[in-house]
């Protein structure tokens, strides 16, 4: 896999951290207080330029708020999700909708399907927070990275290759409440990136799908799977 001088890190569950080649700070789905998979010494955060959140559910946006309020980073996310951030203390929104695109720092974005569902936790309620989304994000170097966020497969999984054409997709395999081993296998068939790096499994008991099952399933799709252990950097 060749990240082209990218610096990409696992914090564990969905959430990475990007080092962009102009050398911005680019947190997606900022969960790491919290996060039982997050090394201890990357549960705080000490810099970020930009927060992507595909969807509102906690392990995703946990630490959301907290991290906008002190570090003050460009936001962004689906429109209900971003005006909730707004009101919660964010001074940089930036909402999109699925099929939308934008330029953020030194990344052309696009906001993706995905097949999951969307809620806010806010204090004892549980507030509207749009749709879940999944994100491709270019960058200036030509690298293209598809976070697919909490999904299902689905069938337009196909449209993404032939819209964007990924390079790398990190893609959910614990399945439960996202895919499972199999479905991620096929939803590589139709996305067809050269790497994937799975994600969200193992972060709780419920969370059953492992990497070696994924890889067993995906041993024909003709994709190079990277396992990665949380706080790896590549």
């Amino acid at each position: 896999m060749d990240l082209q001088g990218i610096k990409l890190t696992w914090l564990g569950h969905a959430t990475f951290k990007i080092e962009t080649p102009a050398g911005h700070i680019v947190i997606i789905d900022p969960w790491v207080s919290g996060n039982p998979s997050t090394p201890a010494d990357m549960k705080k955060v000490t810099s970020v330029d930009a927060l992507l959140c595909t969807h509102g559910h906690f392990d995703h946006i946990g630490d959301a708020v907290a991290i906008a309020k002190e570090h003050n980073p460009i936001v962004v996310g689906i429109f209900e999700l971003c005006t909730w951030m707004e009101k919660k203390g964010a001074k940089r929104i930036a909402p999109m909708g699925i099929g939308g695109s934008q330029m953020v720092l030194d990344m052309n974005i696009n906001m993706v399907h995905a097949q999951h569902s969307c809620s806010i936790q806010d204090g004892d309620q549980q507030v509207y927070g749009g749709v879940a989304g999944g994100y491709v994000i270019q960058f200036e170097n030509g690298l293209k990275i598809y976070h697919a966020g909490d999904t299902g497969v689905f069938g337009d999984m196909r449209l993404i290759h032939e819209l964007y054409h990924p390079d790398i997709a990190m893609i959910p395999i614990g399945d439960r409440f996202t895919m499972g081993p199999r479905e991620a296998a096929y939803a590589c068939e139709l996305l067809r990136p050269k790497t994937v790096i799975p994600m969200h499994f193992g972060t709780f008991p419920l969370l059953t799908g492992t990497p070696a099952e994924f890889k067993k399933q995906a041993a024909d799709v003709g994709v190079e799977v990277v396992e990665m252990y949380p706080g790896q950097t590549l």
